[in-house]
């Protein structure tokens, strides 16, 4: 606790989804002083903007959260966008924390940063081995760029920054906009409405083969929270629950969970994206402890509740 009561943190992105957990996360253990660097009051695309954070807020630690996300289809109608909004804000917040000798600097990269073809489980020693899965590699770059700066600042500097690699989140306050939320909320999103509005079918883009990781987002922010007091390191840190579940078994598990009783039409026009992706969380069991709690069919039910469905069998 007592590391936690003497710092300031600054939390950038700290209305949305993940920082909205990671928030209450410090509360609950002691910080006194919490900051938040979120639009309206400072887009951190703006070096004017990141430049008065600073000196307003005056943080001993940033948590850099912020960044323009989205599913597979935000990201193809998107890429320039997703790739200079996240690579500026990115490089911009570390530049000026150098400047201000900031005590520490804790980044949030993607799993869109692996190469498409990473053999599974993804070891972070893997990341420069390939090209990303082209539809999210504009984003995935972006953010991996970070973790260069982060270890050339180190090295020339002596900066202290680390770079953390969460997959997929999901949970209570997710984002259901259909236009640009990832798979999840998405999926839990037709099945509810469909199934209010006595709809006979749902469309689902892909085949349903690829796989995916999820990490429930009070998972990450205890994560990222024990990285932050105890990891000091240049390499990057994988944060998930380690395990895989195809998208047809999540979108069967859903439906389940939500009572929906239509079709499931499968759209093969549209494309899967990564085929596989599950992490090794072996480095950040080791170096900090770090070890998913939430039970995966639990942490759906949850969100399901949250976003206004009933959970049958509950």
């Amino acid at each position: 606790m007592s590391f936690w009561e003497e710092k300031r943190i600054t939390v950038t992105g700290g209305k949305g989804f993940l920082g909205t957990h990671l928030i209450r996360g410090l509360k609950e253990r002691g910080c006194r002083d919490i900051m938040i660097a979120d639009l309206p009051d400072y887009d951190l695309r703006n070096k004017e903007a990141i430049s008065k954070m600073y000196k307003e807020q005056n943080p001993d630690i940033v948590i850099h959260l912020a960044a323009v996300v989205g599913g597979i289809g935000a990201n193809r109608e998107n890429p320039g966008r997703f790739f200079y909004d996240n690579a500026i804000m990115g490089i911009q917040l570390i530049e000026y924390a150098r400047k201000t000798e900031l005590e520490k600097f804790v980044c949030l990269g993607t799993i869109c940063a692996y190469p498409k073809f990473t053999p599974v489980p993804f070891k972070e020693e893997n990341i420069w081995d390939g090209y990303p899965e082209e539809t999210n590699a504009p984003y995935g770059l972006a953010k991996k760029m970070l973790l260069v700066q982060l270890q050339s600042y180190r090295q020339q500097y002596d900066f202290n920054g680390i770079f953390l690699l969460p997959v997929n989140l999901y949970g209570p306050g997710d984002n259901f906009d259909p236009k640009s939320s990832h798979v999840i909320p998405a999926l839990i999103k037709k099945c509810v409405d469909a199934k209010n509005e006595g709809k006979h079918y749902i469309t689902v883009w892909g085949t349903g083969k690829a796989s995916r990781e999820f990490l429930y987002a009070e998972d990450a922010a205890e994560g990222i929270l024990l990285a932050t007091e105890f990891y000091n390191e240049p390499q990057p840190v994988n944060l998930g629950a380690g395990f895989e579940i195809k998208i047809k078994d999540l979108i069967n598990l859903i439906v389940e969970l939500t009572g929906f009783k239509g079709e499931i039409k499968w759209d093969a026009s549209k494309p899967d994206g990564q085929p596989r992706r599950m992490l090794d969380t072996n480095r950040a069991k080791e170096k900090f402890g770090f070890q998913a709690k939430i039970d995966f069919k639990e942490g759906l039910k949850k969100t399901i509740e949250w976003y206004g469905g009933v959970v049958v069998g509950r």
